[in-house]
């Protein structure tokens, strides 16, 4: 019966008291979590692979917690839809063109939905709105990644350590060169001799430009002479086609040129009539001795000179 006592009942009732509390307490924070007591709208994404995301995980906008996963559900085998809850009062900052991504909170904490901010002349998501998804990268695939990179490091790290003994035992031209000294002083000698004869190009560019600057200066009094040139000759063709000068009388006067036709018809005929009268001098007693004479003496030419010639061919046959 001593177990009934006031006092035992005071604790009794002390400790239900605080229970109860408890359970409230626990209720009120599990249902603010799961946005329970708080208006919310929902959002639908779909997925080719949700990547362990749970009914409950959270959603974030802008790294902030602003709903939950509410539902997951198999549409066909490439596709999984995803309801979202978030919180109404931030829906003016969601917009339909928005997208669901799934990360996660940590290197190794739970899955989470990221809704990206749309762009600002996109309309306002409403209550039921689609919103389009990126695919997550699986863990799985970055681990293959990662041992494909691996190998291929480990064979490029044997590579280069077979490369670096070569080189320390001095085979190979890079060996040569960094275990032979000579090889150092060679290229040393190689460089100041570069050096030098870039010095004497440099002198040679400086001469060059020189020649080139006396060549631009020449040209370009050769090009104000053939301008005043071409301007007297421009004064000449104007003087001409205006008929000024002979040249000019020449082209534009008819009659000069009718002239000139009846002089060159009067000294071709003047020429027929010269031919004429040296044929009559020919036949004249008074000059035909003359004539013969001359005739006689092209012909002994013609016969001696086609009597050489019949002796230096004969030569020329032996």
């Amino acid at each position: 019966m001593d177990n009934y006592t006031p006092g035992f009942k005071a604790r009794l009732g002390v400790f239900i008291t605080v229970g109860i509390a408890i359970f409230v307490i626990a209720i009120f924070i599990i249902g603010k979590q799961q946005n329970l007591f708080n208006p919310v709208f929902r959002v639908t994404t779909n997925f080719y692979n949700v990547s362990g995301v749970q009914v409950g995980n959270n959603v974030r906008f802008s790294g902030i917690s602003v709903g939950t996963v509410d539902n997951i559900k198999i549409i066909n085998d490439s596709t999984v839809q995803v309801d979202l809850l978030i919180r109404k009062d931030v829906q003016q900052f969601i917009k339909a063109d928005s997208q669901a991504s799934i990360g996660s909170e940590g290197i190794i904490g739970d899955r989470i939905v990221i809704i990206t901010q749309g762009s600002d002349n996109a309309p306002v998501a409403e209550d039921g709105q689609h919103i389009l998804s990126k695919e997550p990268i699986e863990t799985d695939d970055i681990m293959k990644s990662l041992q494909t990179t691996a190998g291929h490091a480990e064979v490029i790290t044997l590579q280069l350590a077979e490369i670096m003994v070569n080189i320390n035992s001095g085979q190979g031209m890079l060996g040569r060169l960094i275990q032979d000294s000579t090889i150092a002083e060679n290229v040393n000698l190689t460089i100041e001799n570069f050096k030098k004869s870039s010095e004497g190009l440099d002198e040679t560019i400086e001469v060059t430009k020189e020649n080139v600057f006396a060549f631009m200066e020449s040209l370009q009094k050769t090009a104000s002479k053939t301008e005043v040139a071409s301007n007297e000759l421009g004064e000449i063709m104007t003087k001409i086609n205006s008929g000024e000068g002979t040249i000019g009388m020449m082209l534009k006067d008819t009659s000069i040129v009718n002239n000139i036709d009846a002089t060159i018809v009067n000294l071709k005929e003047s020429s027929i009539g010269l031919n004429e009268n040296m044929e009559a001098l020919k036949h004249n007693f008074l000059f035909r001795g003359y004539y013969r004479r001359q005739a006689k003496q092209e012909a002994k030419e013609e016969e001696k000179m086609r009597m050489e010639t019949d002796t230096v061919m004969p030569e020329r046959n032996k």
